[in-house]
C-alpha cells in the first residue's frame, strides 16, 4: 500500500525525461523522485509498439518495487504505445504525456499548426485521436524528426550537425505557414533555443512539461499522497544504458551531478528477445 512519503517513479527512453522531471521538481519540491532513463533502447520512436509496452511493463513494475506511489511515463511515444496497458495493470496513478496540440490551436493566428515528434508517436491511434478531438477548423502538420534524441543524449544541442537537423525537419512546416510549433518528444525541449532561433520571433513553441507536472500534483491531492515532509525531496537515478553516458548527461541537463545507478539486468532485458524474434 502506497503512502505519503513514497516516492514519485518517473522514466523515459533516455535523459530527455528530465525536461518534465524538472517540472515535476518545481511544482512538488518535497518529493523524492525515482527516474530510470531506458537509455538502452533507446530511441522508442523507432521501435514496434509491442517491444515499448514490454518496456514500459518492465521499467515501471522496477518503480512500483522501489515504492513509487505514482508512475509519469515522461515520453509521448510510450505514452502512446503503453498508458493504457499500464493503468490496467498498475494501481497508482499513471500520469502520461501527449502533445499540446489544444493550447497550440489556441495561440496560432495562421490556423496553422506544427506538431514534431517521433515517428511512434504520429502514427499512433492515440495521435491520431487527438488530432481528431481538436473540433476546431485548423491544419495540424505532422512532422517526424529522427536523430533529434540522439543529438540530445549526445549532448550537441547547439552543434552545427543539431542545428542543420533542426532546420531539415522544422522549414518545411514553417514554409506551410505554421505560427506555433508543437514539441511532441520530451527531448525536444532541450532543443527549444535552437529552434527558437531557426522559427523566429514570429513563431510560438509549446511544450507539456509544466501542464504534465500540474496534473500530476492534482491527481497526489486526490489520492491524498502529496509528502507530508518539509524539507527538500531527493532525486535517484537508473539507466538501462552505461552509467557514466548517462551520467554525465544528467550532470548537463539536470545541472547537478548525480550517481546513476545500473537497472537489473532482469529489467535492462525485459522485452528484448520478442522484439528480436518479430524484427
Amino acid at each position: 500500500m502506497t503512502g505519503n512519503d513514497d516516492p514519485i517513479g518517473v522514466f523515459d527512453s533516455g535523459v530527455g525525461g528530465l525536461s518534465v522531471l524538472r517540472e515535476i521538481r518545481a511544482a512538488l519540491p518535497h518529493e523524492n523522485l525515482l527516474y530510470v532513463a531506458d537509455s538502452g533502447h533507446l530511441p522508442y520512436g523507432s521501435k514496434p509498439a509491442e517491444y515499448i509496452e514490454q518496456r514500459a511493463l518492465a521499467v515501471g513494475r522496477f518503480l512500483l518495487g522501489r515504492g513509487a506511489k505514482a508512475i509519469v511515463v515522461a515520453c509521448n511515444t510510450a505514452t502512446a504505445a503503453a498508458i493504457a496497458t499500464l493503468r490496467a495493470e498498475f494501481r497508482v496513478p499513471v500520469i502520461g504525456m501527449e502533445p499540446g496540440i489544444k493550447p497550440a490551436i489556441a495561440l496560432s493566428t495562421s490556423r496553422i499548426v506544427g506538431v514534431l515528434a517521433t515517428e511512434g508517436t504520429l502514427t499512433s491511434a492515440k495521435f491520431r485521436d487527438l488530432v481528431g478531438r481538436t473540433g476546431e477548423a485548423v491544419e495540424v502538420i505532422a512532422q517526424a524528426c529522427p536523430g533529434w534524441v540522439e543529438q540530445v543524449e549526445r549532448g550537441e544541442l547547439a552543434s552545427p550537425a543539431t542545428r542543420a537537423l533542426v532546420y531539415r525537419h522544422t522549414q518545411p512546416v514553417l514554409e506551410r505557414g505554421a505560427d506555433t510549433l508543437v514539441l511532441g518528444c520530451t527531448h525536444y525541449p532541450f532543443l527549444c533555443d535552437v529552434i527558437a532561433d531557426i522559427a523566429g520571433p514570429g513563431v510560438r513553441i509549446v511544450e507539456t512539461g509544466t501542464a504534465v507536472a500540474r496534473q500530476l500534483r492534482r491527481r497526489l491531492e486526490a489520492e491524498r499522497l502529496l509528502a507530508r515532509r518539509t524539507g527538500p525531496g531527493a532525486e535517484q537515478f537508473w539507466s538501462s544504458g552505461p552509467e557514466d553516458v548517462t551520467g554525465r548527461s544528467i550532470a548537463m541537463l539536470w545541472a547537478a551531478a548525480h550517481r546513476v545507478q545500473r537497472l537489473p539486468a532482469d529489467v535492462a532485458a525485459a522485452g528484448v528477445a520478442g522484439a528480436c524474434a518479430e524484427d
